[in-house]
């Protein structure tokens, strides 16, 4: 089959390699679409490890061409695949968290992924699709997912007042999962005045740029409280330090951007002193795919904007350029396999 193969850090190129079959147990799907995304940029560079040659993408969707057994979703099925394996016996597997499986890796990461013609993956890692949702829009529902679990684990109550800091892909799902949850006002920060103008559409109550106004702004929204919950969503040290700074007395703040960071400084006083609640979330679960499916599949929440470029899976090359890049307009590629 033919796969973009990532030899050595910054270097990737369409190869013709052996394909997967299902003898090992797994399921085989013929890969139609695939997002990009920041940490296929960080595996990309070498920011995060990965052992070479890698086919990376763990956000994909395609037909089932064999199928892993006959209780599995069966052969022309059309379905998301779930990256994250996990063994299913451990500890955090038998308590329900098994994105935290130490047994289990990442696909696309730890083992060969989507951005190639076939993947495959374990059957209770693979979901059907409804009818209702695009091919395009598809692979989307994976970042979804954990956006879902972070919030979750953020536990966003009814009347509360949400701030989400980058609105890129991650950011904007924040905002619409918040909005569904029952946050009563939620503010969108981003030096981007097009990705505050999509986020007033997908629900946002009040969007601003950050400042050094930004905080008064903030707590003349918030009757000079500050938000309950805070979402840092940019994957920077520094808009972490200013989600500690605009989250009230006693509130939250919720880290989903990937930090690669090994050193950094945080205002660690200030956290004592506000009593702040820091989570940090990492992947979803295989329940976070259902509820996902049924979310968009029903139309609560809208993927569509939030898709700005589509190109061939053999412009992976430039698609790693483009999301290493501040476009002012770019938001999810996807690839298309077809």
């Amino acid at each position: 089959m033919k796969a973009m193969v990532l030899d050595n850090p910054n270097s990737v190129g369409l190869e013709n390699v052996s394909m997967p079959n299902s003898d090992l147990g797994n399921s085989v799907v013929r890969v139609t679409h695939s997002g990009v995304c920041g940490t296929d940029l960080k595996i990309f560079t070498g920011g995060i490890p990965a052992e070479y040659p890698l086919i990376m993408g763990h956000e994909m969707i395609g037909e089932v061409i064999e199928p892993a057994n006959s209780s599995s979703p069966q052969s022309g099925t059309r379905v998301i695949v779930d990256p994250v394996l996990y063994c299913g016996e451990c500890f955090h597997c038998r308590i329900g968290q098994s994105q935290l499986c130490p047994n289990g890796g990442l696909i696309g990461r730890d083992q060969d992924g989507g951005f190639a013609e076939f993947a495959s993956a374990p059957p209770q890692n693979i979901f059907e699709i409804p009818k209702s949702i695009s091919d395009q829009e598809a692979p989307l529902v994976q970042v979804l997912t954990t956006v879902m679990h972070a919030q979750q684990l953020a536990t966003i109550s009814s009347g509360e007042t949400v701030i989400v800091l980058g609105l890129g892909v991650g950011g904007l799902l924040h905002v619409q999962l918040a909005k569904a949850a029952g946050a009563k006002t939620i503010i969108g920060i981003t030096r981007s005045a097009w990705k505050r103008e999509v986020a007033e559409n997908l629900g946002a109550d009040i969007t601003l740029a950050p400042d050094e106004n930004t905080k008064n702004l903030v707590l003349d929204a918030t009757d000079g409280l500050g938000a309950d919950l805070v979402v840092e969503s940019a994957g920077k040290l520094s808009v972490l330090a200013q989600a500690m700074d605009l989250v009230r007395l006693g509130g939250r703040v919720l880290g989903y951007g990937i930090h690669t960071n090994t050193e950094g400084s945080l205002p660690f006083y200030d956290m004592y002193f506000k009593e702040i609640q820091f989570i940090n979330a990492r992947a979803a679960t295989d329940k976070d795919f259902v509820s996902c499916l049924e979310l968009v599949g029903s139309g609560a929440v809208d993927l569509k904007p939030l898709i700005s470029d589509v190109l061939p899976l053999e412009q992976l090359g430039k698609a790693m350029e483009m999301v290493g890049t501040d476009a002012p307009q770019r938001m999810k590629i996807i690839m298309d396999h077809t």
